[in-house]
């Protein structure tokens, strides 16, 4: 395999070169193209209600609102649950999924790509194991949101920013408690074993079961809508984009067209990959996720505490920006409030629902259990990796290095030279670590190929649920799908992460419809499956 990659890459090589010499090309083109398409979907996404004397996007009230009722009515479970949500995915409470309650039977078989334990039962209970789709699902939200979009946070917002990510992450744990454990729980189970689920099942079934079938009929298929244009956006055209700004820093690459052919390249990557099922994802992403965030994690935490003297003023700088932000374009609290959820909620996702159709697949009897797995996903991604990040940056920015708020897009001058996204966050890296920009070009890179493998399943089933389960369709989906891994390579970092932001909102209006009718569900399984754990350590 790896001969075959750096076959690849030798062979486009060429192009590259080829693209540096053109004077008009690709990139400016499919640009123009997107830009009008951006638009559109941002400003029919994000309207806003005046609030305080400030243009909210209702969104973002309708997530924060959602995610503060969830975490009151379900005591807290982002802080209750946290351990057992741990002993969950370390297989501590497995003996609550056997029929006779003494542990669950183990094989060592792996036909056709499947993984070992799941193949006695899968038809009945699952195709994954809690911690494979925890990873699946952690490696569609842990991406470069969390690089790209932090940067982008602070660079918009300043340091006040982070506190507010912060806040967003917390609340969205329960959120996503709520959304994963209905995703398990109406699941559909084809006669193969292959798990479907996800908003667009839990809404259909759930609002049936009280009598809302037509309700429940429109509104999945909405959902299903949003979520594809969601796989085509935030996750894969904004991943694809920012791989691309980091590989052209790192190669010197100026030209018009190094965009399109980069995005060429990484296309035929994830073409190859996503031929698999969320077995084979899981496979690899229950390796690959940990050790990337880890050695991601290491180097922030080696920057970091080489700048142990820094790191008070660091988290003094966040709290008194949060509150008197002097970040320019925010204004005031409100303003900065804004930056650090819509990026908070783009990284981690909660409230959009696309995670709970990773954890459909789990292998579980006990809905609830997986809803507590997932609630380590915005801890995971928004207050650890997210912070990590920022504190990197704020850091590094002490000395000067660029100013807060910038020209209002996005994009801050460091020593004569624009950066904007992950090109933020490669300069920190570069004032501390030697050749930091091959690492986190690297990592940048696994972090995109990484997301755009999850969220292709995600969108994946999406496409089934509107168009059905064929073969044929579900390629006509995959080629769509590389098709925009090029656009966004190609499109300026503006209209793609405007697009994406859209895409990714956009989900939230279906799918907190579903949540907010069967919100009593999920109690009623939570109570269950706590009684169950009780039960088997009694």
């Amino acid at each position: 395999m790896k001969s075959k990659l750096l076959t690849i890459f030798t062979l486009f090589l060429p192009l590259l070169t080829f693209a540096q010499e053109q004077e008009v090309g690709l990139d400016q083109k499919i640009d123009q193209a997107f830009q009008p398409i951006s638009d559109f979907f941002s400003a029919v996404i994000f309207f806003t209600i005046p609030i305080a004397g400030y243009d909210v996007p209702f969104v973002l009230i309708l997530l924060v609102a959602s995610a503060l009722f969830f975490t009151i009515y379900f005591g807290f479970p982002n802080i209750r649950y946290f351990g057992k949500a741990i002993n969950t995915v370390r297989g501590k409470y497995d003996a609550v999924e056997a029929p006779d309650g003494h542990g669950i039977e183990k094989t060592d078989l792996a036909i056709d790509g499947d993984i070992p334990d799941t193949i006695r039962d899968e038809s009945e209970e699952g195709e994954v194991t809690h911690f494979q789709a925890l990873a699946t699902a952690v490696s569609g939200t842990v991406g470069n949101g969390n690089i790209a979009g932090v940067a982008l946070a602070i660079a918009l917002g300043g340091p006040g920013a982070t506190f507010w990510m912060i806040i967003c992450g917390l609340l969205g744990m329960s959120t996503k408690f709520v959304e994963c454990t209905l995703g398990v729980q109406y699941r559909d189970v084809g006669e193969d074993g292959t798990v479907y689920g996800g908003p667009m099942y839990y809404i259909s079934k759930g609002l049936k079961e009280r009598g809302f079938t037509m309700v429940g009929k429109i509104a999945a298929v909405i959902f299903a809508i949003f979520c594809i244009g969601g796989s085509f956006g935030g996750g894969n055209a904004a991943q694809s984009n920012q791989a691309t700004i980091v590989i052209k820093d790192l190669m010197g690459l100026d030209s018009t067209s190094a965009g399109a052919i980069i995005g060429l390249v990484l296309a035929i990557l994830v073409g190859i990959i996503i031929i698999g099922g969320i077995k084979r994802i899981a496979s690899v992403t229950e390796k690959v996720v940990p050790f990337m965030a880890l050695m991601y994690l290491i180097a922030c935490l080696y920057i970091i505490f080489s700048n142990f003297s820094f790191i008070d003023d660091a988290f003094g700088l966040i709290i008194s920006e949060a509150f008197n932000p002097t970040a320019m374009g925010v204004g005031s609290v409100i303003g900065v409030l804004l930056v650090g959820f819509k990026r908070a909620a783009f990284s981690n996702e909660a409230g959009a629902g696309s995670a709970s159709i990773a954890h459909s697949a789990v292998k579980t009897k006990y809905s609830a259990s997986e809803g507590m797995v997932a609630l380590l996903e915005p801890f995971i991604d928004t207050v650890v990796i997210c912070t990590m990040t920022a504190l990197v940056i704020i850091i590094f920015n002490f000395g000067g290095a660029f100013e807060y708020g910038g020209d209002g897009s996005g994009s801050v001058l460091i020593d004569g030279v624009a950066y904007e996204g992950a090109g933020i966050t490669s300069v920190a890296f570069a004032e501390y670590i030697p050749y930091s920009d091959v690492f986190l070009t690297i990592a940048v890179v696994l972090f995109a190929v990484s997301t755009m493998i999850s969220w292709s399943y995600y969108g994946l089933q999406s496409w089934k649920y509107l168009f059905g389960r064929g073969k044929v369709m579900d390629m006509v989906y995959k080629l769509l799908f590389c098709t925009f891994i090029v656009i966004g390579a190609a499109a300026s970092m503006n209209s793609i992460w405007a697009f994406s932001d859209a895409m990714i909102f956009a989900m939230v209006f279906p799918n907190m419809v579903g949540l907010f009718f069967l919100f009593p569900v999920v109690k009623k399984q939570l109570t269950r499956y706590l009684e169950a754990i009780k039960m088997t350590q009694s």
